[in-house]
């Protein structure tokens, strides 16, 4: 038996830590991260080791050498271009003549990998992945397998939607030499991307082993904390070096502390390190060899690796400090502070939380780092959610934390490019959006700039504009607190979440492109494309449209578009009713007296119908003349049924939540429904593929469902083309039952109700394409993960009301049970 270790990362998420040496070589407890693996290979019969490397090899050959001291042999494999993970063992492929174990040289864990090892065997297994089970699975491998362990199926980082376990591939792998033999000699290839996905296609026997232990995958700062805090908390079947002077607390040799010093454990200190008069290390707290700690200095929760110099009177809370810094006299650094190899802080300065600082940095005497030297300031966390980047004004979008989100998405693009950027015109959007443009043009990048728009106006402006993609800027509460930011491709449609990761990679790194002075560029003015817009709305309707005389009631709800808006229905001979809105709120009973008014002026005038519209034209609400409100999946289900009475043997395509009632009609066409998941990425796609398969696009169905003003137009060219009224359309669709209702769950629950609800679902018709669908005798309930919150949905559909609501309330009841059992288990550990 022989084993892999890889070692080939640059840790480009740990930086500053990783600065000048290469992941595997950071520091856990005093001693690099590598020499846990080499400890377990080696406490498990496995001394024969290969070493895969590729960024400064020559850290870890230097450090590691032929591995005697450790009591293995190393055999080191150099890429010299990056190769994959399967990409680089394949790399050592002469030295893996018999069954090996390849694992992570940047993970921590205690797993019995001879029991791994013995299930591989038993299993007959080609390749054996090691599993285990996390509270939140969106950045690992999930895996799902079979009651023996044969893989049913597995997902690489997937959205909540897709979160069908929580158990996660732990990137530590058994494997027959044979497997190399599947693994091409030249070019980028990757374990969970190609490997296995291959080997699972030819049915080859792959199987998963999950392990009991303790893993953690060192991807980020945070995770490098808590791998220090759960080795010291006991948590780890690791041995800690040192002798043990007090519970808790380890102290290595030629270490001087003077008996004024006080030392809570669990901690540890390093070899020849001087702990001063008066000083104070609290739990938690690590030190690395040859610190000096003057006098009366207090650290709690900190790292503080070699050669250190911390000034009297200092204090350190929650921070980590590499190699050889010296601070000053009553210097202060607080929570998720980082600072790099060799830097310098000035007597009385202070490092506010969450602050990075590169290496080699001078921080002068009283000075105040707000922001991560040289990059720009540090702002909240933001996480794209299901619809773009959503916060709160001046918390988690703060004019600072904007521009450097404009350069995180300038630094996906090339200098050169172009994109669109607009508002709803809303005081607290546009303060955002500018901020946001500073720092997309300080990469480079070409800026249009509009004036107040609506997300479709928008979106039709990217492409018409020839733009490469566009950001819009749009207040989603009542109160203007809440902001969304959405971007898009060249086509108008939501970004993929590979370009969501590279702007979240580049926003938390602080590492984007900047562009000399001389390469920055103007704002672009630009072009109208207003009218162009609004020639475009009235393509493909009715003939002599206007003779008609078509009366609409109209309410647009603050809508910027709204001039435009009253041109092009003077234009089409439409007359519009108006009902305004005193105050702009959301809530249902502002709601209800708007459609009350607009339902009284549709049967005053005798209009078609009343048409209530958001500020962002992405919602519509239409009222017929018997006062019935369609709104939210009724209007998509009647929404179908113009799109089939256009094309009438087209494919309509529709998340999981619409209601099954589109495929009856659909039918009755000869046509056919397309599912999709959720995200409005999914869709848009999907219609827009749909769309360019048309002869005649009379009806666009990307448009239909995503411009309401486009819907609004196509509702009234089809009553008129077919002489119908809206109440006797709505009587041609299908009766159906749906019941909405969501549940609190906590983040790291959400992988366990999946995991659960999925086992539980075996002895039923079960679908996986977002979230979990399960059918029963008279209906059907899906339960799906919101992306944004910490909660899930329950869209329930039965024969009538009351089954559709005994389903949700049965999944409310499942979940609930689930959320209860798992705190309770929780509890019971601690």
């Amino acid at each position: 038996m022989k084993g892999v270790i890889m070692a080939g990362g640059s840790g480009s998420r740990l930086r500053p830590l990783t600065c000048g040496r290469p992941k595997p070589m950071t520091p856990l407890i005093n001693k690099p991260v590598m020499e846990y693996a080499i400890e377990l290979l080696k406490n498990h019969g496995i001394t024969d080791i290969a070493v895969t490397l590729q960024y400064l090899p020559g850290h870890i050959k230097d450090y590691f050498g032929s591995g005697s001291q450790w009591g293995v042999n190393l055999h080191y494999f150099v890429e010299e271009v990056p190769l994959g993970t399967a990409g680089s063992v394949k790399n050592a492929e002469e030295f893996l003549d018999d069954t090996f174990i390849v694992i992570s040289g940047d993970a921590l864990t205690d797993f019995d990998l001879s029991k791994a090892v013995d299930f591989h065997f038993d299993s007959e297994s080609l390749a054996t992945l090691v599993l285990t089970r996390v509270d939140a699975p969106l950045e690992y491998g999930v895996v799902i397998t079979k009651s023996d362990g044969r893989i049913r199926r597995f997902l690489e980082k997937p959205g909540w939607g897709e979160v069908f376990s929580d158990q996660v591939n732990t990137g530590i792998y058994i494997m027959q030499p044979e497997v190399l033999q599947e693994i091409p000699s030249e070019g980028m290839y990757d374990f969970s991307k190609n490997l296995f996905p291959k080997l699972f296609e030819e049915q080859k026997p792959l199987y998963g082993c999950l392990a009991e232990g303790y893993w953690c995958d060192i991807g980020n700062i945070e995770q490098y904390r808590q791998a220090h805090i759960d080795m010291l908390s006991g948590k780890v079947n690791q041995e800690i070096a040192g002798n043990e002077i007090a519970p808790g607390v380890w102290v290595g040799t030629d270490v001087f502390i003077d008996p004024d010093a006080e030392v809570v454990g669990p901690a540890v200190i390093g070899n020849s390190c001087r702990i001063g008069p008066g000083v104070k290390i609290e739990p938690y707290t690590v030190i690395g060899q040859n610190t000096i700690v003057e006098q009366g200095v207090s650290i709690k929760r900190s790292i503080v690796w070699e050669g250190c110099l911390l000034g009297k009177q200092s204090a350190l809370r929650g921070a980590v400090l590499c190699q050889h810094v010296t601070t000053g006299s009553n210097v202060s650094l607080f929570e998720g502070a980082v600072v790099g190899d060799y830097c310098k802080l000035g007597s009385f300065s202070v490092v506010k939380p969450e602050i990075k600082i590169w290496p080699h940095k001078v921080v002068e005497r009283d000075t105040q780092v707000n922001s991560s030297i040289i990059w720009n300031s540090k702002c909240g966390k933001i996480l794209f959610g299901k619809e773009g980047v959503p916060g709160k004004i001046n918390v988690d979008f703060t004019p600072e934390c904007a521009a450097r989100l404009g350069g995180s998405y300038g630094g996906t693009l090339s200098p050169s490019q172009r994109v669109l950027v607009s508002s709803d015109g809303q005081p607290g959007a546009e303060m955002i959006k500018d901020a946001f443009v500073s720092g997309l043009l300080s990469t480079g990048v070409n800026v249009y700039e509009a004036g107040p728009l609506t997300t479709p106006l928008h979106r039709f402006g990217v492409g018409f504009l020839g733009a490469d993609g566009g950001v819009y800027f749009k207040t989603i509460s009542e109160d203007g607190q809440r902001l969304k930011i959405q971007f898009f491709d060249e086509k108008g449609i939501d970004i993929g979440r590979d370009t969501e990761r590279k702007i979240e990679n580049f926003f938390h790194r602080e590492d984007f492109r900047r562009a000399s002075g001389q390469d920055i560029n103007y704002v672009l003015s630009t072009p109208d494309f207003v009218s162009a817009y609004l020639s475009f709305l009235e393509q493909g309707i009715v003939e002599d449209f206007w003779k008609y005389n078509p009366e609409i009631v109209l309410c647009t709800r603050g809508n910027p578009a709204e001039a435009a808006l009253n041109l092009l229905f003077e234009k089409l001979g439409v007359t519009v009713h108006e009902v305004k809105e005193e105050l702009y709120q959301e809530s249902t009973e502002n709601l209800d007296n708007i459609f009350c008014s607009v339902s009284e002026t549709v049967a005053k005038t005798n209009a078609l119908f009343g048409a209530v519209l958001d500020r962002h034209g992405e919602k519509l609400a239409v009222v017929d003349v018997k006062g019935t409100v369609i709104q939210n999946e009724f209007l998509t289900v009647l929404l179908s049924l113009v799109y089939f009475m256009h094309n009438k043997t087209g494919r309509y395509v529709a998340p999981v939540t619409v209601p099954k009632a589109v495929e009856d009609i659909a039918h009755t066409f000869g046509g056919e429904v397309i599912r999709t998941k959720t995200a409005a990425r999914s869709v848009l796609e999907a219609k827009v593929k749909e769309d360019n398969k048309l002869n005649n696009p009379s009806c666009l169905q990307f448009f239909l469902e995503f411009d309401r003003v486009y819907t609004i137009v196509k509702l009234i060219d089809c009553l008129l083309r077919y002489s119908v009224c809206l109440s006797k359309l709505i009587d041609k669709i299908p009766k159906f039952h749906v019941s909405v209702k969501e549940i609190q769950c906590p983040w790291t629950t959400k992988g366990t109700v999946m995991r659960t609800l999925i086992d539980e679902g075996q002895d039923n018709q079960v679908e996986l394409l977002d979230g979990i669908k399960v059918y029963h005798d008279q209906g059907s309930a899906l339960v799906l993960p919101d992306a944004e919150e910490p909660l899930y949905n329950i869209y329930g559909e039965g024969y009538s009301q009351e089954i559709a609501e005994s389903l949700t309330d049965m999944y409310l009841e499942k979940i609930n049970c689930i959320v209860k059992n798992n705190n309770a288990s929780q509890n019971k550990k601690q």
